[in-house]
């Protein structure tokens, strides 16, 4: 991608009042459409910009302005820097913390030394966005608000989300060495059904209340007698008739 001049309408406007380039050349230099840079010849646009001398600002040449001039399908080229500078990085440092809940802070922190423990004070400091100080201030109680402070959940206090406390929690866990199973167990909600005064509640209490039928209570299966065949043949024996006269 090519560099943007720095100021580009201000340099627009300097190239349309002070050198014979087409608007065309100074819309593809400056990155702006054509229109624009009519407009701004014509004064419609950028009406209060002062212009801005790209040869003394080190992006152009005079004879590359000359060499525009003299032939419209010259394209400008910005000049390079020589020096490199370095883009500097925003370091991570503590979070911003909206105003309304600044004065929540010293609760937040008070919970976390209660609850965690083993979070380090840069732990804190980012989930919170307060400084070691205050952190001190708050675990020796010489707080000037220390009379006041409860430990209250930063989550709940809109200060910082579930889940970055408890990637923290869990970082701090692994590095003071502790196996999982000696982490405090994951919070849930209550079941509505032991919630008393809910609806749920009242329907589990009334299925507890109705009467079960025990499987004892049925009626013992009868035992299916067993034949033999000697036994069998000897009833048959008895029942037969005989060959003549019998009525």
């Amino acid at each position: 991608m090519a560099n943007v001049p720095l100021m580009p309408k201000a340099t627009a406007v300097w190239l349309v009042e002070n050198t014979s380039l087409s608007f065309r050349q100074i819309a593809d230099f400056c990155h702006l459409h054509e229109l624009e840079v009519k407009g701004i010849a014509d004064g419609d646009v950028a009406a209060g910009i002062k212009g801005l001398d790209p040869i003394t600002g080190g992006q152009l040449t005079r004879e590359e302005i000359e060499k525009g001039e003299k032939d419209a399908d010259h394209r400008l080229k910005i000049l390079e820097s020589k020096v490199n500078i370095q883009v500097q990085k925003s370091t991570s440092g503590p979070r911003y913390t909206p105003v309304s809940r600044r004065g929540d802070r010293p609760d937040a922190i008070a919970w976390l030394l209660r609850h965690h423990p083993e979070l380090p004070d840069s732990a804190i400091m980012k989930l919170v966005g307060t400084t070691k100080s205050t952190i001190n201030a708050v675990r020796d109680r010489s707080h000037w608000n220390a009379s006041n402070i409860k430990p209250v959940d930063p989550v709940s206090l809109g200060i910082c989300s579930q889940l970055a406390l408890d990637f923290a929690v869990q970082k701090a866990a692994r590095k003071a060495g502790r196996p999982a199973a000696d982490q405090a167990p994951a919070r849930t909600l209550i079941p509505a059904s032991e919630v008393e005064g809910t609806a749920a509640h009242a329907a589990a209490q009334a299925a507890e209340e109705q009467p079960t039928f025990a499987a004892t209570e049925a009626a013992p299966r009868e035992v299916e007698p067993t034949y033999d065949a000697d036994s069998v043949f000897a009833k048959l024996k008895s029942l037969k008739r005989t060959p003549e006269g019998g009525e």
